[in-house]
């Protein structure tokens, strides 16, 4: 149950400004990685809120404004797959989280982190909560902003790459983001450490 019991425990704690952060897109074979960071009051009811990936396309896109309008504070991040490459993925979620937070007009002094991992961002401590996006209405509120920004960016990615039909897939490994990448190579927006086997198959592309 998303709610702000997690929150609440650390308030009680002396903790009086914490953020949730969570990803978008660790796994898809194309695109940047996208996260977001949230501050809530606890007095804040936003309904139908929920980790990202349990709520709908449609859901989601009538949450954004709200939990922009909401929020103390919001800030959204992201990695290109060029850096994905270069510092791998899960370095580039942190840095996209990094990114999320600092661009926050207020700076917490606790940060809820969805995962088993502390990305180290520096600002504050960090406590990571495993599953905490279907937990936190903190994280789940970040999740929502992240889904959200980069399935957007994707739709504007299947603009330019129309032949790669990332609009229905937004860049995950389907039967047809595959079959599309066999038929025109790889895009200039493709995480080539994602796709050692195929470039390796396609060394005159």
């Amino acid at each position: 149950m998303v709610d702000f019991s997690i929150e609440n425990a650390y308030m009680h704690q002396g903790y009086s400004v914490i953020g949730g952060v969570d990803e978008a897109g660790r796994g898809p074979l194309a695109g940047p990685v996208y996260a977001a960071a949230v501050v809530l009051s606890p007095e804040t009811t936003i309904d139908g809120l929920n980790d990202s990936k349990k709520l709908t396309e449609k859901k989601r896109e009538a949450l954004f404004p709200i939990i922009q309008e909401k929020a103390l504070a919001y800030g959204i991040g992201f990695a290109t797959e060029q850096e994905i490459d270069e510092i791998n993925i899960l370095n580039a979620t942190f840095l996209a989280m990094r990114r999320a937070v600092e661009s926050m007009h207020i700076t917490p002094d606790l940060l809820l982190i969805d995962g088993n991992l502390k990305p180290k961002i520096g600002v504050c401590e960090e406590v990571p909560v495993i599953k905490g996006d279907a937990k936190s209405m903190s994280i789940a509120a970040a999740s929502v902003l992240a889904k959200v920004s980069r399935d957007r960016f994707m739709l504007q990615l299947a603009e330019k790459f129309p032949q790669y039909a990332f609009e229905k897939h937004k860049g995950y490994g389907t039967k047809l983001h595959y079959e599309k990448i066999q038929e025109y190579g790889i895009s200039p927006v493709h995480r080539r450490t994602f796709l050692k086997k195929i470039i390796g198959d396609n060394q005159d592309e």
